[in-house]
């Protein structure tokens, strides 16, 4: 988006008006004091331009075209450096860019994750093949003119395909294979496929809002559902409740929450390796029940399995954090229309500036018959 800061809010906010206006008043938006380099991850394709110099950039939308990025305003510094430090050694060591169509050459992607916290750097190679040439001069000249890069990691990928990662497992190539951020108070150990907010400065806003909303107790028994690296369960846990369920899918970012459970010294959390869908319906087989459950899904939103079993669990709060308006407005749709729940608070938060995107948590109390 091209307009002023304070015209994006103003569009953003109308947004979600007109998406949720319909459950009740939505408080005004939480916008950036400072809304540029907020992005902590940053992830580039390669390959050349009309020159034949290495360029990397993003795709232009719907094509493999590449629309070739020397900085960017909402990109973190620091990624934006490395970058172009990789390009130059690129041409330096005549590294080819690996091209999909013929399979061949080197390096595909590059993925960077700059800590807020440490200021730590995690670069991930993404190659079609390996090894790259003069590739132990690559790694030792990228390390000297980036001291901060505390971890290189290698992601084979030469499948045809949109996924940045394969999933074949990430080969250390130096460092630690993870970087540490803070949130909350609380310290979150990220590896390469984990998930963590790209925007930690609004992530920390986002979450205190949720937890005022949760208004939790000793007592509660809390699931987070779609928990990624666990940071909103391990805030939970923090505040003292009486147990935390983090449930996800992706097996290294629920590694991670266990790691992290164990450095930040909660022991009243755990972390199930799961569909959130089936492992909530099983639950609710079994007639368990929780407190407060907190979901925060992907763009694509819920689904009906979760949550009619989500439903029938009868939490007394549920924290629904979407960065979706629209599939947030579906689900609330199906929830308010066959459980006996209110909305009880809508809060945008602007977790992506100078996008069309915007992040919002909503409050739901179950209304007791």
């Amino acid at each position: 988006m091209s307009y002023p800061y304070p015209i994006q809010l103003e569009y953003k906010e109308e947004l979600v008006e007109d998406m949720l206006g319909q459950f009740g008043p939505i408080a005004p938006i939480v916008g950036m004091d400072d809304p540029t380099h907020y992005r902590h991850k940053i992830q580039a394709v390669f390959g050349r331009d009309y020159h034949n110099k290495v360029i990397s950039g993003i795709y232009r939308e719907g094509t493999h075209h590449i629309v070739p990025i020397r900085d960017c305003l909402v990109e973190h510094p620091t990624a934006d450096a490395i970058l172009a430090t990789i390009r130059s050694l690129m041409n330096r060591f005549r590294i080819d860019p690996y091209d999909e169509d013929e399979q061949m050459g080197y390096i595909r992607h590059v993925l960077i994750k700059v800590s807020r916290f440490t200021g730590e750097a995690m670069v991930v190679l993404v190659c079609g093949h390996w090894p790259i040439p003069s590739k132990n001069d690559f790694i030792s000249i990228l390390r000297q003119r980036h001291p901060e890069i505390t971890t290189i990691s290698l992601n084979m990928n030469n499948e045809k395909t949109s996924m940045v990662l394969s999933e074949i497992p990430e080969k250390l190539l130096y460092g630690k294979g993870y970087i540490e951020e803070k949130l909350c108070g609380l310290s979150f150990r990220i590896s390469p496929k984990s998930f963590f907010q790209v925007n930690p400065q609004q992530t920390e806003v986002l979450y205190t809002i949720a937890m005022r909303m949760a208004q939790l107790t000793a007592r509660d028994s809390v699931i987070d559902a779609y928990c990624g690296t666990g940071t909103i369960a391990l805030i939970a846990a923090s505040m003292g409740v009486k147990q935390v369920l983090g449930i996800e899918s992706n097996a290294d970012a629920v590694a991670d929450a266990l790691r992290n459970a164990k450095a930040n010294k909660l022991d009243n959390a755990q972390f199930i390796c799961s569909d959130a869908s089936v492992y909530i319906k099983q639950m609710a087989k079994e007639k368990q029940s929780c407190d407060v459950l907190f979901l925060d899904p992907p763009r694509s939103g819920s689904d009906e399995r979760f949550l009619a079993a989500a439903l029938k669990m009868g939490p007394r709060k549920i924290i629904y954090i979407s960065c979706n308006p629209d599939t947030l407005e579906r689900d609330l749709r199906y929830m308010l229309k066959f459980s006996p729940y209110e909305v009880r608070g809508i809060q945008p938060v602007d977790m992506f500036p100078h996008t069309r995107h915007v992040e919002t948590v909503v409050l739901l109390e179950r209304v007791e018959e």
